[in-house]
């Protein structure tokens, strides 16, 4: 049986995440979470104590650095330099900076690099903002999720309180807004749907639903 790439892009909070891990298991497929990558680099310019603006401190820091992501009981640990930060890299900190991160070349180049290579042999589903029309332009199966921005904001809520932090919905959802804008304005690799993109709005489905419409696709080019 073939194995494909599966590529899901869109904005923060459309169900990326949790969707692309389960269909990853129901498919037997290896999950990255390409956010997770960025979000281990912002986490290593908050530890260096380094400005979210300053590009060159922080593409001369992205020379010095490994991110790995590494299936193990089925979990993918996130492991920067060598150590897990799976949990650290989740914090509201880390959240406000990792979008102006991302948008420096030398960041981007890195984490391309090392996505494409985990990726190469297929049988993997990436989800990110750049998958289908940067990483993997050729992927068998593109699929761009979007959701409006409050029940976005409503789902972030609900991830913070299972941390115990308490954050504002309102700032929640003005904040993703202001994502949204940096990632589809940015130079390199803006957030953009690929033209062979399936669009699935999650607004009103269920996780479950969500899986399902994907694994349904993922199945039927599959076995053709």
């Amino acid at each position: 049986m073939k194995k494909i790439i599966i590529a899901i892009d869109g904005p923060a909070a459309s169900g990326k995440s949790t969707t692309a891990k389960l269909v990853a298991a129901q498919l037997g497929y290896l999950h990255i979470d390409t956010g997770a990558m960025y979000r281990a680099m912002a986490l290593k310019v908050l530890q260096n104590k380094i400005a979210s603006n300053d590009a060159i401190k922080i593409a001369e820091l992205a020379k010095k650095t490994t991110v790995r992501l590494i299936s193990y009981d089925e979990k993918v640990k996130v492991v920067l330099d060598g150590k897990e930060v799976s949990e650290e890299i989740r914090t509201p900190e880390v959240t406000h900076i990792v979008s102006p991160v991302s948008t420096i070349p030398e960041v981007r180049k890195l984490m391309v690099n090392e996505q494409q290579t985990m990726g190469k042999e297929g049988g993997i589903v990436l989800e990110g903002r750049d998958i289908g029309t940067v990483v993997f332009p050729n992927a068998e199966l593109k699929v761009f999720m979007i959701a409006n921005g409050r029940e976005r904001a409503v789902r972030r809520k609900k991830e913070f309180e299972l941390k115990g932090v308490s954050v504002s919905l309102d700032e929640l959802e003005k904040e993703i807004s202001e994502r949204d804008r940096i990632d589809s304005e940015r130079s390199v690799s803006p957030l953009r749907k690929a033209k062979d993109a399936i669009e699935l709005d999650t607004t009103n489905l269920s996780i479950e639903q969500q899986v399902e419409f994907i694994v349904a696709k993922a199945q039927k080019i599959i076995s053709t």
